[in-house]
């Protein structure tokens, strides 16, 4: 990823956060001691800066006096900071998150606070109940996966979907000298599904059951895996990330690691999509040239469906109002390349955006200002490709119609 810009922040995580709502101190409280320790350290610095220049203690007296900050209203800070539970450092969602910090951050007016959280499945569960956090970042798979289990309840009435952010690939690495050469051979095998309660871990275990095929899971972080497949202790590590992911990076050819193909089967068409990994996004792992299939699954953005009129549901509108305006600044270096998959009016088939949201595309139109250009290459792209017989315009028709639009598009762009 190119150097990024933008304030430096601290990743705070779910732990972290969790620990102190749940003893019955809200967000505000938690900003505020943060606040007020920080002052007592500046306190501190000045009282020794003001010993060691004494001998010109009265210029320094109206010097200090001129340039004293104006105090902050805690109330304000707390106001106006949106808190966003991500994922860890192999994955994409924290990038996603620290870029939205980087470019809508505005001094004390407009925060992102991106929260280190365990990923997709507890993510939901976060926006769900944690007290302080308004948005998470997750896989739309993930809300089928809890409304058949009924473990949040009713979540139709309380997870809605602010936008939909890009597509997610499956990474599934194996050892080159295996002798493994197609996902079947998998069945009865170790395979690491990733952290317990990450997306990877129930959306792996959705694919899995649709090719029915029935590994032994294993939980790990992806770099104990990556040295079990060279130990034999597992047969294949599996990690649903948007490309490039750093830790399958890690993993070179070299090293013994091969990238394993994943049939876009007839049993996963309805909820996922066809994709590929290049020798672009992974030199060290794909041959110059060469390319791996596989199936992605979308990444979305959620909030809590907080009523109307209330504190919470503001904060999420507030973030609506600075961030869809913006996206095309997301677009471009050196943001992380996912966003230019990004389409906001890209629906997420049986759930309910949040209204906020929903009332923004309908004012403004789908395509906000600065992208609008897409518009008429998108026209030119569907005039240009005839329409398959087996399309009927479901979401996933254009979901994948959108994916080969972007492909289209880099293509046209690498002529000119």
């Amino acid at each position: 990823m190119s150097a990024e810009v933008g304030p430096r922040v601290r990743p705070v995580s779910t732990s972290e956060l969790s620990g102190r709502t749940l003893q019955g101190q809200g967000m505000a409280e938690v900003l505020q001691r943060k606040y007020w320790r920080g002052s007592l350290l500046f306190v501190m610095a000045a009282a020794l800066a003001g010993a060691v220049s004494a001998p010109d203690f009265g210029h320094a007296q109206s010097r200090s006096a001129r340039q004293s900050p104006e105090p902050v209203n805690s109330d304000s800070i707390n106001a106006n900071t949106i808190a966003i539970v991500s994922g860890n450092p192999n994955g994409t969602y924290l990038s996603i998150a620290y870029d939205l910090s980087a470019v809508l951050d505005d001094d004390n007016s407009f925060r992102i606070l991106p929260v280190i959280g365990k990923g997709g499945a507890q993510n939901v569960r976060d926006v769900r109940y944690l007290k302080g956090v308004d948005l998470g970042i997750t896989q739309s798979i993930i809300l089928n996966t809890f409304r058949k289990t009924k473990e949040l309840g009713n979540i139709d009435n309380a997870i809605t979907y602010v936008t939909k952010l890009y597509n997610e690939e499956m990474h599934l690495i194996v050892s080159a000298n295996s002798g493994i050469s197609s996902v079947e051979q998998l069945d009865g095998k170790k395979v690491n599904f990733s952290d317990a309660g990450s997306g990877t871990q129930l959306s792996t275990r959705d694919i899995f059951e649709r090719l029915g095929l029935k590994p032994i899971e294993v939980n790990m972080g992806q770099g104990d895996a990556l040295k079990k497949i060279q130990t034999g202790e597992i047969a294949a590590t599996v990690l649903i990330a948007g490309r490039p992911a750093g830790s399958v990076a890690n993993a070179k050819a070299s090293e013994g690691f091969r990238l394993l193909p994943v049939p876009f089967a007839k049993e996963l068409q309805a909820d996922y999509l066809p994709a590929t990994l290049t020798s672009a996004d992974y030199p060290t792992l794909i041959e110059p040239g060469h390319s791996v299939s596989t199936v992605a699954v979308g990444a979305i953005l959620v909030a809590y469906n907080w009523p109307r009129n209330t504190d919470r549901y503001r904060r999420v509108e507030n973030f609506v109002a600075h961030f869809f305006p913006r996206l095309a600044e997301f677009q471009k270096a050196p943001r992380h390349p996912k966003w230019k998959e990004t389409n906001l009016a890209a629906v997420v088939p049986g759930w309910k955006r949040f209204p906020a949201a929903e009332e923004w595309l309908k004012e403004h139109g789908s395509v906000p200002e600065g992208i609008g250009d897409q518009r008429e290459r998108f026209k030119r792209f569907l005039d240009a490709r005839p329409k398959a017989a087996s399309e009927d315009g479901t979401s996933v028709d254009r979901d994948r119609l959108f994916q080969e639009f972007l492909q289209w598009n880099e293509t046209s762009e690498s002529r000119r």
